[in-house]
């Protein structure tokens, strides 16, 4: 396969992951009581919805070539909920926020299923590669997704966690004010803190 087969591949597995992902955020909405999401149409497995342009295309075309094709990652639109349709609106917006992670380990994990299936049968190479990649794809979107810093999800449940003091506060304030940058800066320049997990989690799914 040539690298720009590779590379749309690539990119069509992770759309497909990151949309599921958005809809399980909207399905946890809807189950805590908020139907937001559903009447804003993003209960849907049409990509279009949940495109963010930077988060979606830009970022992860241009980490595809910085990286040498090695990873894409990136974001899409958050899934709008409304907190005055939640009982504990804190608590319930890292529930939402979980549940686009937890879907995304639930693919890897189906995934991996499959592909330690083809590879006990010595199938298709190429099948071998692709259920890899997949499995691949969504477990880095699982751990990239969980790092703290908006607008991922692993922001929401900080939130939940921090103090209801002036201190915690404060930490969501700058975090809401900074956390863009701060995103950026992680993803360029300390990545590599949570590559090790995701080898170790690749290979306990895979056993490869």
């Amino acid at each position: 396969m040539d690298n720009v087969s590779l590379f749309i591949f690539e990119l069509l597995v992770f759309v497909f992951s990151v949309v599921i992902h958005e809809v399980s955020h909207g399905a946890m909405a809807e189950k805590l009581g908020d139907p937001t999401a559903r009447m804003l149409g993003r209960i849907t497995l049409n990509p279009i919805p949940h495109i963010d342009p930077i988060g979606s295309i830009l970022l992860p075309v241009m980490l595809w070539f910085v990286s040498g094709g090695t990873f894409i990652v990136g974001w899409a639109k958050p899934v709008p909920y409304n907190p005055w349709h939640l009982k504990n609106p804190v608590t319930a917006a890292a529930k939402i926020a979980l549940a686009g992670p937890a879907s995304n380990l639930a693919l890897a994990v189906a995934f991996s299923i499959l592909l330690r299936f083809v590879v006990a049968m010595e199938g298709n190479p190429m099948l071998v590669v692709f259920f890899a990649m997949i499995v691949q794809i969504n477990i880095l979107l699982t751990i990239f997704n969980l790092v703290p810093l908006p607008p991922l999800d692993g922001s929401k449940v900080l939130y939940a966690l921090l103090p209801r003091t002036d201190k915690g506060a404060a930490v969501i304030t700058f975090l809401e004010h900074n956390g863009l940058i701060l995103l950026l800066l992680f993803i360029f320049f300390g990545f590599d803190l949570i590559v090790p997990l995701m080898h170790s989690l690749f290979s306990l799914l895979t056993g490869l």
